[in-house]
């Protein structure tokens, strides 16, 4: 199914300010609270809609990618996504905060559905090297990552053989306490985490021999990553899900994974675009020759024109790389350099002496011949 355009569905324009962004969000967020609409399946689904829009348009670097690339940018796919919710205590888990002391803070029960907010663990950061072959097709890897999972012994609430935790009795068992200030506007409620259990709503009495207590264990895992075509350096894509999860119980953070893209020794990128310098003598580019030349694909021969001028530009169509939109693929630019010898021997001064003066030697550029500027303006454009 294709995805709706993020602001469409928060209804703001593209030039949105974060606090427009973050006001639409809330509107809708209350509008679509699957505990207040019941009776209607799909406000979960316009719920979660929501949820992602926001993450990824509140998110500066997220936006400019979605901006430039669309959802591609920001999904990444297999895996990778801008938001793609499938619990919606994660959502409150993310952007409780947002609603903060305002009348819904009550009604969102502090960020999650049942009073006490739902953590979430921290994201890992990974660098993925990938060759221009790799970018240009999108290509899949498995790849190490050593996080923090659930704990097998105790099941992740980091008591002994699992057992269950006491209700912390200071809060009883909402992680928060709420103080009533008397001042002279008024008395004022002011609500903070709970000392006691540090925001769990429950406490650890005996705690598992494997874990200490923690909930969770450092693993290796090797995972899975689809990266789509057409992806540059620099860019960020996120696996929701795969970084740390926190302490005794809570949502897993994200694996995010930047691209590294490294140079190829003969072909260069521009944008979709795959550039390759040709060099050829001039004795080829007057008499005309055919040449092999790499491209992504292995390599393929073309034919030089006679009287080819140097700064000449070939262009082998698809031949690039692919749009990370999914709309075509770049070609690949064959600059043409005819090579001028530096050295030459007595008798090769002595050959090119005889033709110095002759008439079809004299540089006679026809009204139809572009200079550089105008060829380059040709192809870019």
């Amino acid at each position: 199914m294709t995805k709706r355009d993020y602001y469409d569905i928060l209804g703001v324009s593209k030039t949105a300010s974060e606090e427009e962004i973050k006001k639409a969000y809330r509107k809708l967020a209350i509008k679509y609270h699957p505990d207040k609409n019941p009776d209607d399946p799909s406000a979960e689904d316009k719920f979660k809609e929501a949820a992602e829009a926001y993450e990824v348009l509140s998110d500066a670097q997220k936006r400019q990618r979605y901006d430039q690339f669309g959802h591609q940018g920001v999904n990444g796919g297999g895996g990778f996504n801008g938001g793609g919710f499938s619990d919606v205590n994660d959502i409150f888990s993310r952007f409780g905060d947002i609603f903060g002391d305002s009348p819904f803070g009550d009604f969102f029960g502090g960020g999650g559905r049942g009073g006490k907010r739902v953590r979430k663990g921290d994201s890992l950061r990974i660098k993925l090297k990938l060759n221009l072959e790799e970018v240009a097709n999108g290509i899949e890897k498995k790849i190490k990552v050593k996080r923090y999972t659930s704990c097998n012994t105790c099941g992740g609430n980091g008591a002994k053989g699992g057992t269950a935790l006491k209700t912390c009795s200071t809060c009883q068992g909402s992680g928060q306490v709420r103080r009533a200030v008397n001042t002279m506007l008024g008395q004022m409620i002011s609500t903070s985490t709970c000392p006691t259990c540090n925001g769990e709503g429950s406490i650890v009495s005996d705690r598992c021999e494997v874990c200490h207590g923690e909930g969770r264990q450092l693993t290796e895992e090797t995972i899975s990553v689809r990266i789509p075509a057409g992806v540059a350096d620099g860019m960020q894509l996120n696996m929701a899900g795969k970084g740390n999860v926190p302490p005794r119980g809570g949502v897993a953070g994200d694996l995010l994974i930047l691209i590294e893209e490294e140079d190829n020794e003969l072909l260069k990128r521009d944008g979709d675009n795959v550039v390759f310098d040709l060099y050829v003598n001039f004795a080829d580019a007057a008499l005309g020759t055919s040449v092999e030349v790499p491209t992504i694909e292995g390599k393929v021969k073309i034919k030089i024109d006679a009287g080819t001028q140097s700064g000449k530009i070939l262009r082998l169509k698809d031949k690039g790389i692919r749009s990370i939109n999914g709309y075509g693929r770049g070609d690949q630019l064959i600059y043409v350099n005819v090579w001028t010898p530096q050295q030459l021997s007595r008798e090769e001064s002595e050959i090119l002496e005889k033709f110095r003066t002759a008439h079809n030697f004299q540089p006679r550029p026809s009204k139809n011949e572009k200079g550089f500027f105008d060829r380059m303006k040709e192809f870019f454009q």
